[in-house]
């Protein structure tokens, strides 16, 4: 089901840049990614694709993209030295580009980040107005803004689950927005992308880790990405 725009996205939001697509967008996705992650990155390697792989720098999107992987908002005053605080910070990334990569949109960057414990692959695209649309992660097929409560579960290919797993959100009072469920193959993992338009209490989310067929939560809060 496809979210509705609103005014405001048209518009754009309060940015530090010459694009919302350009650098609001990537902050953006960066950020998600980041959430998705679940700690701060240590190295990134970062893929931009089509219009963006040949504007990322004279646009801004090189500094853009490190600003949100710093958790930068897109109106902070720093992001223009996202290096420099990169390099404080001890952020290793390296840069990237595709120029022809027609099953992609245009405006695609791709993030492979590993942290301390954990690592992920997201693919996210700009689509003006700051507006994002993260559409793969890990190899996942998605599509979430991640502006609205997101819940990421990697469960057992297992009939009943998807059910199950409303049917407990449902209880918590909370109201799902969008679901997104994808697997590689029939009886794998699937992983469940979620957004409700409420948040979920800490015991729903407590309850759900405990079975034994679900194999990893990640759980987003609405933020201001």
């Amino acid at each position: 089901m496809a979210e509705k725009s609103s005014i405001f996205d048209m518009i754009g939001p309060v940015m530090i840049g010459p694009s919302s697509s350009h650098t609001a967008g990537v902050v953006r996705i960066a950020r998600a990614a980041i959430r998705i992650l679940g700690e701060t990155p240590r190295t990134a390697t970062i893929t931009f694709y089509n219009s963006f792989a040949r504007t990322y720098e004279g646009h801004g999107s090189d500094r853009a993209v490190v600003a949100g992987l710093l958790d930068f908002a897109t109106d902070d005053v720093h992001l223009r030295d996202a290096f420099t605080y990169a390099a404080e910070a001890g952020l290793q990334y390296t840069f990237r580009s595709v120029g022809n990569a027609s099953t992609l949109h245009p405006n695609t960057v791709k993030l492979e980040l590993t942290g301390a414990t954990n690592q992920v692959e997201v693919i996210g695209e700009s689509r003006g107005g700051g507006v994002i649309r993260i559409v793969e992660v890990d190899g996942f097929s998605c599509d979430f803004s991640a502006t609205l409560h997101t819940l990421i579960i990697d469960a057992d290919d297992m009939k009943g689950s998807i059910a199950f797993i409303g049917s407990v959100i449902a209880h918590d009072d909370c109201n799902i927005a969008t679901m997104n469920v994808s697997r590689r193959a029939k009886n794998e993992l699937a992983r469940q992308f979620i957004q409700m338009d409420t948040g979920l209490k800490p015991i729903t989310l407590q309850y759900l880790s405990q079975l034994s067929w679900i194999k990893k939560i990640t759980y987003i809060p609405n933020i201001d990405l």
